[in-house]
């Protein structure tokens, strides 16, 4: 039997329900492995307990000290030959230890295939630099990514455009929704008592700064202002904290700290609206557990979430990441407009299953057909 590996970095959430899904259509055909690199993860606290419901192998334990590139890439190809893996999917085509196994791999006859999310406006980009960077994508024989800017990335560094499917980015409606406990929007809590939400790491290319610039200018015009609640960690904290207090608007802010992915889709579960106000966003997962949840989105158009999840005015709003008085603008609007706000749930509802996990498997069923 045929074996495919998939090969992230970490798991979380969303790589769990991505391969119980491609073991669903897969089932009695071919065997689906779940290849983790490193036991924990250097940028996301999220759990990990191992418990999964698939094969999974982790290669190295901790995240504490990064191996050499050389030993990392002799461990994921000892790996792929020990599992008799014909297919692979690897994620970081940019890290060297995972060129160095995508090039042996490729050598020895594998089907080797990148993940990824990038888009070329990601952030400024360097002819001498991209022209680098394509080498990296040559053991590749195809790809997994979104559609519209990050294929079109993916194309542009030199990866067979008729061998990239999408969507990647995807996960679990069904498990955002039993963990909520509560039923989507429009229904459930009610209108009058819903909050805004930010979920992202407190790190400079968030751009909360400017969120909470906007949530400013929004409590400044509205009768009764809704409380902002703020869910995730990092550097900016402190910084974050005080610009709140400095704005006078720290009674109404709500500092949740990281949650897990229970604690996210229950505050989800209460939420008008997500906002996501990023200056450099290559995805944004988040958009469709919100969208899972019935909510409407506002979102930089930086983020790579727009170009298949959102559409303007009708199950969101999109805005520029240094227009404070933009995003102030459409919090008024989903605020004040109650018909509005239900349009744009039910809309919202309808777009989810543009990510949800069956359609990554199907992707992948689209470079690797069952035999």
């Amino acid at each position: 039997m045929n074996a495919i590996a998939f090969i992230w970095d970490n798991y979380g959430p969303m790589h769990d329900d991505r391969i119980r899904a491609v073991e669903k259509i897969y089932v009695g055909k071919v065997r689906i492995i779940g290849v983790e690199l490193f036991g924990k993860s250097d940028t996301y606290a999220w759990d990990n307990d191992h418990n999964t419901e698939f094969e999974k192998i982790t290669l190295f334990q901790g995240y504490e000290v990064r191996h050499s590139p050389l030993k990392v890439a002799a461990a994921i190809v000892r790996c792929c030959l020990a599992l008799k893996a014909k297919d692979i999917f690897l994620c970081n085509y940019n890290e060297k230890y995972i060129l160095l196994a995508a090039i042996v791999l490729r050598l020895m006859g594998k089907q080797v295939y990148t993940m990824a999310d990038s888009k070329y406006d990601d952030y400024a980009r360097f002819l001498w630099r991209e022209v680098g960077k394509s080498l990296f994508c040559i053991p590749y024989v195809g790809g997994l990514s979104n559609e519209a800017r990050s294929s079109d990335y993916m194309r542009f560094l030199g990866v067979n455009p008729r061998r990239i499917a999408a969507p990647y980015n995807t996960l679990s409606l069904e498990r955002m929704r039993s963990l909520s406990g509560t039923v989507p929007a429009p229904d459930g809590a009610a209108f009058a008592e819903r909050h805004f939400t930010i979920v992202a790491r407190f790190v400079p290319k968030k751009n909360l700064a400017m969120a909470l610039d906007a949530y400013a200018i929004y409590c400044r015009d509205a009768l009764q202002p809704r409380r902002l609640h703020l869910c995730g960690s990092g550097e900016l904290e402190p910084p974050l904290r005080r610009k709140a207090q400095e704005l006078g608007i720290s009674d109404k802010v709500v500092f949740h700290g990281f949650l897990q992915r229970d604690g996210i889709a229950r505050t989800l579960g209460t939420s008008i609206a997500l906002i996501l106000p990023s200056i450099e966003e290559q995805f944004g997962n988040v958009v469709i557990e919100a969208q899972a949840l019935g909510l409407p989105v506002l979102l930089s158009e930086n983020c790579g979430a727009r170009d298949r999840h959102v559409r303007s005015g009708v199950n969101g709003f999109v805005f520029e990441p240094d227009n404070p008085q933009g995003l102030a603008f459409f919090m008024g609007l989903i605020d004040r407009d109650e018909t509005l706000w239900h349009r744009m749930c039910v809309s919202a509802l309808a777009h989810a299953e543009n990510g949800d996990v069956a359609r990554f498997a199907e992707a992948v069923r689209t470079l690797v057909p069952a035999e």
